[in-house]
């Protein structure tokens, strides 16, 4: 994508550190499918961030928490730093155990790690593609945050195709709250660098 180019020219000249890009969106946006377009046309390390769903909270308690307890929770933050963006900026290797959901949930409720570890080598770019990608947990680390934009409706309607309709209730009986707490009043549409319209036949910027 010609923007992230762009962005990495601006602060090539004020920071050797690699750019880190969050390309964030509510479920159902397109974030995966864009992300490996950038992949392919790209050399850049990319970090799915579902990989870091804390798995170690007990499923039954995210039902217990304020949308603001999920925003902080949702993912782990210090790993996904301390595994991943930490040895990237530093040019070395990233080597992490990723979310294990196939996995299934354990007897006490919680979700394990997967047993083979994910490697990834450095890049001059780094993105970080998930919801909640561009919010305050990765702040002082993000210095493009790019907003893929889809119509709810139109983002439930590509989950209910993807999705088993006992898996999809839940879903949004957790986490649509969350989602428009975040990006009504953390990180609303006009606080984004760029936005990427993905909606019908997108994706094209739309900012």
């Amino acid at each position: 994508m010609a923007a992230i180019r762009q962005a990495r020219l601006a602060v090539s000249h004020r920071d050797s550190r690699p750019l880190v890009v969050a390309l964030d969106g509510g479920s159902g946006a397109g974030k995966s499918t864009l992300a490996g377009r950038l992949r392919r046309e790209l050399d850049l390390a990319l970090i799915p961030l579902d990989d870091f769903f804390s798995g170690h909270i007990p499923d039954a308690c995210w039902d217990t928490f304020t949308v603001a307890e999920k925003l902080e929770r949702v993912f782990h933050w210090e790993r996904l730093r301390r595994q991943v963006l930490v040895p990237l900026l530093a040019g070395q290797e990233a080597v992490w155990h990723p979310f294990d959901f196939a996995g299934g949930l354990r007897p006490d409720g919680t979700y394990g790690l997967a047993q083979t570890p994910r490697r990834c080598p450095p890049a001059e770019i780094i993105v970080v593609e998930g919801a909640y990608s561009a919010g305050p947990a990765l702040a002082d680390l993000v210095a493009l945050a790019i907003l893929v934009d889809v119509p709810v409706a139109e983002r439930h309607a590509r989950l209910a195709r993807r999705e088993e309709a006992g898996f999809l209730r839940q879903w949004h009986a957790r986490w649509d709250a969350l989602e428009h707490y975040y990006f009504t009043q953390v990180r609303p549409r006009d606080s984004f660098d760029l936005v990427v319209n993905n909606s019908g036949e997108g994706p094209w910027i739309s900012k």
